[in-house]
C-alpha cells in the first residue's frame, strides 16, 4: 500500500491544440490537489507541438512553483507525450491527466484511494461503471468500438475491464518505468494495459465522472484510431 501522509503524486499533463483548456484544467487540478490535501505533487504538462497558441499559454505558466513543461518540436501523439514525461517524474503515484476537461480532477480521490487501501498496481477510471457525478451521452459507435476493444482486450489478458480506452489511468511510477512502452498515439492505451497485465500488476477500476466533448468541441480521436488499436492489441497479445 502506498502512505497517503508521504507520497508523492506526478500529473502528467499531455495537450495539443487545447489553447481554449489548459488554463481551466490546470486550475481544476490544483484546486482538486488542494481540497484532497495532496500537496506533495508536480505537475508536467507535455506540449505536443501545438499550433494554436496553447504553447504561449504555457511559456507564462513555466514559471509556477511545481509545474514543469516540455515542449516537443513536431507533433508525436499522446504517447510519445507520456513517454517524454516518464524521463522526468519523481513521483510515486503518476496520473494522466487529459487536457480537454472530459475527464474531472475531483475524481482524483477516488482514483487514488486504491493504492491507499490495498496493494493496487494500476488503477483505471471507468466511464461505465456507473457511480461517477455525471457522463454525457452522446457517440454511439465510439461507445460500441470502445466496448468491443475493451472485450478483444479482455479475451487476451484475461481481466475484466469495462473501460481500457480511459483516459484517466493512474499508476504505480515503478509499475510504468517497468515496462518499455513503444507507441507513440492514443495506441498508448491498449500497449499499456496489456504490457502491465503481462507483468501480473494488480488492476483494480474506479467510477469516473465523463464530458465527453464533441469534433465541435475539439475532440481528436476518431473512428481510425479504433481500428489502429485493434492492431495494437493483437500485436501485444501475440508478443512473448
Amino acid at each position: 500500500m502506498i502512505d497517503k501522509d508521504t507520497f508523492k503524486l506526478s500529473v502528467i499533463i499531455p495537450c495539443y491544440n487545447e489553447k481554449q483548456t489548459i488554463g481551466a484544467i490546470l486550475k481544476k487540478v490544483i484546486q482538486s490537489l488542494q481540497n484532497y490535501k495532496f500537496l506533495n505533487y508536480e505537475i508536467l504538462i507535455i506540449d505536443d507541438h501545438s499550433k494554436d497558441g496553447t504553447d504561449k499559454i504555457l511559456k507564462d505558466l513555466s514559471q509556477e512553483e511545481k509545474i514543469n513543461i516540455y515542449f516537443h518540436e513536431k507533433n508525436l501523439g499522446k504517447g510519445a507525450a507520456i513517454q517524454t514525461a516518464l524521463q522526468h517524474v519523481t513521483g510515486d503515484l503518476i496520473i494522466i491527466q487529459d487536457a480537454d476537461l472530459e475527464y474531472d480532477p475531483f475524481d482524483y480521490n477516488k482514483l487514488l484511494l486504491p493504492f491507499f487501501e490495498t496493494n493496487a498496481d494500476v488503477v483505471y477510471g471507468s466511464r461505465f461503471l456507473g457511480g461517477g457525478k455525471y457522463v454525457r451521452i452522446h457517440f454511439f459507435w465510439h461507445y460500441i468500438a470502445n466496448k468491443i476493444l475493451t472485450f478483444i482486450c479482455n479475451l487476451f489478458i484475461n481481466l475484466n475491464l469495462t473501460d481500457m480506452e480511459t483516459g484517466y489511468k493512474v499508476f504505480k511510477t515503478e509499475a510504468l518505468k517497468n515496462i518499455s512502452l513503444k507507441e507513440k498515439t492514443f495506441s498508448f492505451e491498449p500497449e499499456v494495459t496489456i504490457k502491465l497485465s503481462k507483468k501480473n500488476y494488480k488492476f483494480f477500476e474506479v467510477p469516473i465522472t465523463y464530458n465527453g466533448r464533441s469534433y465541435e468541441e475539439g475532440k481528436k480521436i476518431g473512428l481510425k484510431d479504433a481500428f489502429i488499436a485493434l492492431k495494437t492489441i493483437i500485436l501485444y497479445s501475440l508478443k512473448s
